[in-house]
């Protein structure tokens, strides 16, 4: 399992020399990674099938109790399967839709490097794993949205879905921690036998409440999902790839997951269920209003995933076998109808559905696959979109006192959405075909024939329920449920209520079909919320926040540095003023004391001295020097008090120091010019106060008995563990070694920034 993630990640390091070794020959050959891996998964089936769960395990960070933890089961294998099958189809149609791209070779690589993110999701076993390949995800999105870079629009589109979804990710990682803290297990596949535990604790509602957010975000619901119609500005393959079948159902994904663990709670159940039936009413009244294809499509993925998370939401055996068929059954018709909406796009060129019609005369077999996925998403016999809704209205039905309320908000999604579907799969090739485009040709088989393969894969499926049910249905929702399900999918149920609400909402979206036209007018109506809209909220919030950065910066950081200094130590003195304020015990046990040598006397006085003269000088070069002075004075003291390692440090601290500001100010005039006496006396009080402060509190600190547990630790350790002799050494590379590879990481930056700044010329207008 390992090597088949790490595969996309190795052929995306390599992809350039792929694409060179093609030598300009078609790149569909890049397609037989993920149809190997495809071939790889499915050959799991029959094991899957029959109620087995494959593990991998392969330890990482061990101390973390974090390892590279994989396993296989019927919720994660139709999640694989959907990745590479559907990852193999994007592949072949990209080798047509980009042919000749200069940056064929890094779409390709983002590509791949996003597959292999998502099969560690839907595999990882171990939470601090999936969140890893969870924030892999929103990165490899970043660059598939953001590749048409010279676009300004496309650019903004990027950054938006990588804010929206980053934000979500870190909120998905102190749930995973907080869930680890309550539990201390990391591994999922343990968590469910734990599911007790987790819900009477009191961090419960805090872990539900992260993991929504992380879940949301990805999965765009209400009120974050204006980030996935921005996506739509991404290549087609990237809408289909990432916004119907994989990266969009992530948080699907997550919450089916962690149903068993989470799940069964009101808190849990109440919540998916009002923001699901939110976002899948809002989403599918939407795209009845829209004009571009894509954004029919980007509504009314919304309105699925809404639709998804509210079934997850009900929680019933019956409402997650619904989820489970719908999760196949939206990911072949979406994908389908995404990569013809691209190859109209390419063709010719526009996507405004009110200026399409008539495109069955030159390109008859992408008009199939759009009827056929039309159907399906309509759910009209013997589609399998027909089981699914069947299976929806089956679950809400028998939801108790709320199941007519929870019917009637699916029966008008499923209207919308067959709406939605009519006008993406359907209208722009029936009707008359516009003279512009009376000279159109159908495109190369690679890009026509993947849309053909997914819809009548959905038509398939529909005829032959038995194909999906006992391979794939049932495991997963014994994955979902804990038990066995007892259950057997048709295409025909007899004459019941389910029926009659089917063929109502056929009816009415048919109805609505030919009522509705779409217009600019009825995209009006609703650009006329825009202001309102979850967007333009955080649009405004964005623009706030901006405002009082711009004020709260030009406010501290104003470009002068003894702003800075007074700013600090402003407010350190405040925290020592509190410190003492609460109140501290000052005792000096002079007896303990060493009595004071002259040689003691003689350095102390010749600091004084020394400080008194870098106060009062009007000489820059005097300042320094007189510093160093002190310096040095303290690495005598550390001499006298037996530490002659700090006093090394300090005396190389010191000089360098000097060297450093003779070199910075050499370019300075040589004398200072003073500021007035308000100033001075300013800095003069502050400068006291605080030192009175730290000393008051470094007398406090005297008085604190000495606790020498850890550096007996470290002592008898230091050579049983670390091996070495030198225990300072040993503390600083191995017990302390991250704190000194971040300190040294800094050092380095630091020198960079010295470096640049040493070998940079301005121009003589840029010195003015």
């Amino acid at each position: 399992m390992l090597i088949a993630i790490l595969a996309g990640f190795l052929l995306a390091l390599f992809m350039p020399n792929v694409i060179r070794g093609l030598k300009g020959k078609s790149s569909i050959g890049i397609a037989l990674l993920p149809f190997s891996l495809f071939s790889y998964f499915i050959s799991f089936l029959p094991r899957i099938s029959s109620g087995e769960t494959l593990h991998f395990n392969w330890s990482w960070v061990p101390s973390l109790g974090v390892g590279l933890d994989f396993y296989l089961d019927g919720l994660s294998l139709l999640f694989t399967l959907l990745i590479t099958g559907i990852g193999t189809l994007v592949f072949v149609y990209t080798s047509s839709y980009l042919k000749g791209h200069q940056y064929l070779d890094r779409f390709y690589a983002y590509l791949s490097m996003f597959m292999a993110s998502m099969l560690g999701v839907v595999m990882a076993d171990n939470i601090i794993t999936l969140f890893i390949f969870w924030e892999l995800t929103s990165i490899s999105s970043f660059f598939l949205i953001g590749f048409n870079n010279d676009s300004e629009p496309s650019r903004k589109s990027a950054l938006t879905a990588l804010g929206v979804t980053g934000f979500g990710g870190l909120f998905l990682l102190a749930g995973m921690v907080t869930l680890g803290y309550i539990t201390d297990e990391f591994q999922i596949s343990s968590l469910a036998a734990m599911s007790g535990e987790i819900h009477g604790h009191d961090l419960y509602p805090w872990v539900i409440g992260l993991v929504f957010i992380g879940a949301f975000t990805k999965s765009a619901q209400f009120p974050f999902h204006f980030w996935l119609p921005g996506a739509m500005k991404a290549p087609t393959p990237v809408s289909t790839y990432l916004h119907s079948a994989t990266m969009v159902k992530a948080g699907i994904y997550l919450l089916a997951r962690f149903t068993p663990i989470l799940g069964n709670h009101v808190m849990w159940n109440t919540t998916l269920i009002i923001v699901g039936s939110i976002t899948m009413l809002y989403a599918a009244l939407h795209a009845i209003f829209r004009l571009d294809l894509k954004g029919i499509l980007a509504y009314s993925t919304i309105s699925a995933l809404g639709i998804l998370t509210f079934l997850i939401g009900l929680g019933t055996e019956e409402a997650l076998t619904a989820a489970a068929v719908f999760i196949l059954v939206h990911a072949l018709y979406k994908a389908t109808l995404f990569l013809i909406t691209g190859i109209i796009d390419h063709e010719t060129g526009t996507r405004d559905v009110s200026q399409l019609g008539g495109l069955n005369k030159i390109m008859l077999p992408v008009g199939i696959a759009g009827l056929l996925a039309a159907v399906s998403n309509a759910g009209i016999p013997p589609s399998f979109g027909f089981v699914g809704k069947d299976l929806i209205y089956e679950a809400t039905l028998h939801f108790g006192d709320l199941a007519w309320v929870l019917t009637g908000a699916a029966i008008v999604t499923n209207v919308a959405l067959l709406f939605a579907g009519f006008l993406a799969g359907i209208k722009p090739f029936v009707g008359k075909l516009p003279e512009k485009f009376s000279k159109l040709h159908l495109p190369g088989p690679a890009m026509w024939v993947p849309p053909l393969i997914l819809a009548v894969l959905g038509i398939l499926f529909g005829l032959i329920p038995p194909l999906v049910d006992g391979p794939l249905i049932k495991p997963i929702v014994a994955a979902l449920t804990l038990q066995d399900p007892d259950f057997y999918l048709h295409l025909w149920h007899g004459f019941n209520v389910i029926l009659a609400l089917s063929v109502a909402t056929i009816a009415t979206g048919i109805a609505l079909y030919f009522i509705i036209k779409p217009s600019e007018a009825l995209l009006g109506k609703a650009t006329r919320f825009e202001s309102i809209s979850p967007h333009s909220m955080v649009k405004g919030l964005g623009r706030g926040f901006t405002w009082f950065s711009a004020k709260w910066t030009n406010f501290l950081q104003n470009g002068y540095l003894r702003y800075y200094l007074i700013t600090i130590l402003s407010f350190l003195t405040f925290l020592l003023a509190y410190r003492l304020f609460l109140g501290v015990e000052i005792y000096v046990d002079t007896s303990v004391l060493s009595e004071i040598t002259i040689y003691e006397a003689i350095i102390v006085l010749i600091m004084a001295s020394a400080i008194f003269f870098t106060v009062f000088t009007k000489s820059r070069l005097a300042a320094v020097a007189s510093m160093g002075v002190v310096g040095y004075s303290f690495c005598l003291i550390f001499l006298f008090y037996s530490a002659p390692d700090l006093a090394m440090t300090q005396f190389s601290i010191d000089t360098l120091t000097v060297i450093l500001f003779v070199l910075v100010i050499y370019n300075l005039p040589k004398y200072l010019k003073l500021s007035d006496n308000r100033d001075r006396i300013r800095d003069g009080l502050l400068s006291l106060i605080f030192g009175a402060m730290i000393s008051i509190l470094t007398l406090e600190v005297l008085n604190e008995s000495v606790q020498k547990d850890i550096s007996t630790y470290y002592a008898e350790n230091a050579y049983l563990l670390g091996k070495g002799k030198n225990v300072v050494n040993v503390i600083l590379v191995d017990f302390r070694g991250f704190d000194t590879m971040v300190e040294i990481t800094v050092l380095a930056i630091a020198a960079l920034g010295v470096f640049s700044l040493l070998k940079l010329r301005l121009k003589s207008i840029e010195k003015e």
